[in-house]
């Protein structure tokens, strides 16, 4: 079932995620996995970049066909919801909100990326709904 119909919904469950990435590796910060009966809706996705000084360029992206464990390194094809847009130094940027949410069907990961190391932190708001 790659996507649940959601119009007799018997479970939402609110979820909260978070990563500072280590690294520039493209990374999944969320999977619906494969055969999982779920629709995921990301509510909010921020992008807080914790260096004081330095400027840092972020990419988000929605991977339709893989099931890449969350914190993996993340090598499928993707589509960009942000391409490298820069978090000044010690701001926050809204990637997604309520306006702009996205549902996730099975086997899919939304992903994230940082060009410099330890300066970005990701936080997502979602719902597992079923």
């Amino acid at each position: 079932m790659a996507a649940p119909n959601i119009v007799n919904v018997a479970t939402i469950t609110a979820k909260t995620y978070y990563d500072a990435l280590a690294n520039t590796n493209l990374t999944s910060l969320v999977l619906n996995a494969a055969s999982s009966g779920k629709v995921i809706k990301i509510n909010s996705l921020t992008a807080a970049n914790t260096d004081g000084t330095n400027a840092t360029p972020i990419n988000v992206s929605y991977h339709p066909s893989t099931t890449t464990a969350v914190g993996s390194t993340v090598s499928s094809t993707g589509y960009a919801i942000a391409s490298t847009i820069t978090v000044p130094a010690d701001s926050t940027l809204v990637v997604i909100s309520k306006d702009t949410a996205i549902y996730m069907e099975e086997s899919s990961v939304l992903a994230v990326q940082a060009t410099t190391a330890n300066d970005i932190t990701f936080v997502v708001s979602y719902e597992e709904i079923s």
